[in-house]
């Protein structure tokens, strides 16, 4: 059942660490290599439209797009890294398995670093369509893959496109602490599975640089800069009386590039020039949220997932 209401006119006051009026969740997304590809064993290539509105035919291999996934892994992680580094500022990185398998080098330094690994689906697919013994294969095998390659174990889960009915209650069968396939708040919130509390942490779409990826989508840094810093401004003003979470999405071969990544960095300094602000990552929002949310919410309303 959809919940419409969410917490109402009267969310929880959940104060975070300090006093801050915004929790801010910095989520690079670690896909490269993961995607559906020819070269891969797959029967298309991945149909995504690039570069201002040119596409190719997926059904052919295409080194050209390929190449373009490619920056990611090979320049955009360690611009971040390096950037996050400089800043003292530690990040969520929604890794896929696979991805991880093949630049072993970059999840090293993602968990030397001391940056969190989300599960982010062992190949960079949605759940739905998939029968429960599915969804468990593809999670364990990205939580396998995370463990083996980074030598860290994920708490939280997130996939593209959507996961099912069945995902939330797997998450908690599996151990994990959250998942964040959610666009619905400015909040963390719980849904029931099987009767117990399971705790989301909404994500964000319009912070994010899935803006400059698709057709025409051109755009310069100091529009992301300008949509961030709104956003904080916003969520700085109303966390005076309830704070709240901001996430700033980032995929590597798209905000990895110099002129994304400048509006990026512009937006960091900014960040950390105001007063309010703390930078978490996202198993540390969750494990504040699980420790300070008062018991008894305002609208004691859960989605119901299916069992």
């Amino acid at each position: 059942m959809r919940d419409l209401i969410g917490y109402g006119e009267n969310p929880p006051v959940v104060g975070w660490p300090g006093g801050a009026k915004v929790a801010v969740s910095l989520v690079v997304n670690y896909e490269e290599g993961a995607e559906r590809s020819i070269a891969a064993g797959d029967e298309r290539d991945e149909d995504i439209v690039i570069f201002g509105g040119w596409s190719s035919d997926p059904a052919r291999r295409n080194l050209m797009k390929e190449s373009f996934f490619e920056y990611g892994s090979r320049a955009g992680i360690w611009r971040y890294l390096a950037m996050f580094r400089e800043r003292g500022l530690k990040a969520t990185f929604m890794a896929c398995g696979e991805a991880l398998e093949k630049n072993p080098e970059a999840a090293r330094a993602i968990a030397r670093d001391g940056h969190e690994i989300c599960g982010h689906g062992y190949r960079w697919r949605g759940m739905a369509g998939m029968t429960p013994e599915e969804e468990r294969a593809e999670i364990r095998a990205c939580k396998a893959a995370i463990e083996a390659t980074a030598g860290v174990t994920p708490v939280g889960w997130y996939v593209r496109e959507d996961i099912t009915e069945k995902t939330r209650s797997i998450l908690v069968e599996e151990g994990f602490l959250y998942d964040s396939n959610s666009y619905a708040d400015d909040l963390p919130y719980f849904v029931s599975v099987e009767g117990a509390k399971h705790l989301v942490l909404p994500y964000s779409g319009d912070t994010n640089d899935g803006r400059f990826w698709g057709p025409g989508s051109l755009g310069t840094g100091e529009d992301f800069f300008t949509v961030l810093k709104d956003s904080l401004d916003c969520l700085v003003a109303e966390g005076e009386t309830v704070p709240k979470m901001m996430s700033v999405g980032i995929h590597l071969r798209i905000g990895g590039r110099p002129s994304v990544a400048n509006g990026v960095r512009r937006f960091l300094d900014y960040a950390q020039s105001v007063d309010g602000v703390w930078f978490a990552t996202r198993e540390e929002i969750a494990r504040w949220w699980l420790a300070h949310a008062p018991a008894e919410l305002p609208r004691e309303v859960f989605e119901e997932v299916a069992s």
